[in-house]
């Protein structure tokens, strides 16, 4: 196994404590998310294509990736066990998808694909994947967006990392959400080789800089956004967009649809790329964030995007709340401790076979049962993990 193991288990993975000294409300709660979990990872493994390792497709890695991620962190497993065929499988068709430039895509999509990818790889902590690991974080480094002079952000997507290459003749640009991912990937792996004692060198390393000043243009907060919205909704401060060159005052564009403004599950992503670049939750733009994302606290909607995204909302909720080790939100009706409530409310949503599927938006592909529910039992992982 990895030297990293020790490190990362307890970060990745949601492998737990025995429960010893958890209160009987605690311990009955997480047998109530352990159960729902079982039978997420059945169904997942049920749905892998058996001769081809991959979930969905085989052209989108990072589908199968995100799977691989759930049926890895399952918190029954015990360390150092033996990986399900589902697992050993899943992680070779991963493997097949590195290409001669470090990434690990298939036909589109090169950095959402290897991000999601590499967080897979680092989890699943095995020595001889180190090499695989390093290439791909030298190719999302390389990915990130300096359009301008280098070195400094005078391009608005500057520091930002999209999905990947743009199509010929169009210019680069970034996105909140392909951020995340790829300052998960990166945030993460770069814990996994200092633990081996091979840090990664300043020349090879993300410009964080550039990073937290990309993902400020997203947030409604002028204090720190040098865009010329910042500021302009009073209502909305804290909250964050798909992307600094969608100016959320636009209203709706000539096709009659809603220009994306803020919303639940981007500004829970933008929480979470403030914490992966080193601030504290006590930092004003990620207590800005907390303010408003508790404000606008429902479990009924996407805020922002009703039934748009309403799982990928779940997910990066759980996975932002944990990571930043906030275990209560200020709602307008009083302190929630959110944990119970989203577990239940995933588990309360739960098919008969085991999955979870968006039935009323289909947006972001959330119409299909394996992408959701990966998300969901990613997110119930992270809850588990959360419960001391």
């Amino acid at each position: 196994m990895n030297r990293a193991l020790p490190l990362l288990i307890p970060l990745l993975c949601g492998l737990t404590s025995s429960g010893n000294g958890q209160t009987p409300g605690a311990i009955a709660l997480k047998n109530e998310i352990q159960q729902s979990i079982n039978k997420g990872i059945a169904f997942l493994s049920a749905k892998q294509n058996e001769e081809g390792g991959f979930w969905v497709t085989p052209d989108e890695p990072a589908l199968s990736a995100l799977a691989l991620s759930a049926l890895s962190g399952d918190p029954s497993r015990e360390r150092g066990a033996e990986e399900s065929a589902p697992i050993s499988k899943g992680f070779d068709y991963l493997l097949k998808n590195v290409k001669p430039d470090g990434g690990i895509y298939g036909k589109a999509r090169a950095n959402y694909n290897t991000s999601i990818s590499l967080t897979a790889l680092v989890q699943r902590g095995r020595r001889q994947d180190e090499q695989v690991i390093l290439n791909a974080r030298k190719f999302v480094v390389g990915s990130q967006i300096d359009s301008g002079d280098k070195g400094k952000t005078d391009g608005v997507f500057d520091g930002g990392i999209g999905y990947g290459e743009p199509k010929p003749g169009a210019p680069a640009n970034a996105d909140l959400s392909n951020m995340t991912f790829a300052l998960e990937a990166l945030y993460y792996s770069k814990q996994m080789f200092a633990d081996t004692g091979m840090p990664v060198e300043k020349k090879d390393d993300l410009n964080w800089d550039a990073a937290i000043q990309f993902v400020e243009r997203c947030q409604n907060l002028p204090n720190s956004n040098d865009q010329p919205w910042a500021g302009d909704d009073k209502k909305n401060l804290g909250a964050f967009v798909y992307t600094p060159a969608n100016n959320p005052g636009e209203g709706k564009k000539k096709d009659g649809r809603v220009a994306m403004r803020y919303y639940g599950s981007i500004s829970y992503a933008g929480m979470l790329s403030f914490i992966y670049a080193g601030l504290s939750p006590e930092d004003p733009r990620v207590k800005a964030a907390i303010q408003w994302l508790g404000e606008n606290y429902t479990l009924d909607e996407n805020p922002g995007m009703g039934a748009e995204g309403l799982f990928y909302y779940y997910h990066t909720m759980a996975k932002a709340l944990s990571t930043a080790d906030v275990t209560t939100l200020k709602t307008k009706t009083g302190s929630v401790d959110w944990r119970a409530p989203l577990s239940r409310k995933l588990i309360s949503l739960q098919g008969a076979d085991g999955s979870w599927r968006n039935a009323a938006s289909g947006r972001w592909m959330e119409s299909d049962p394996v992408l959701v529910t990966a998300y969901t039992v990613l997110a119930l992982e992270q809850v588990h993990r959360s419960i001391k």
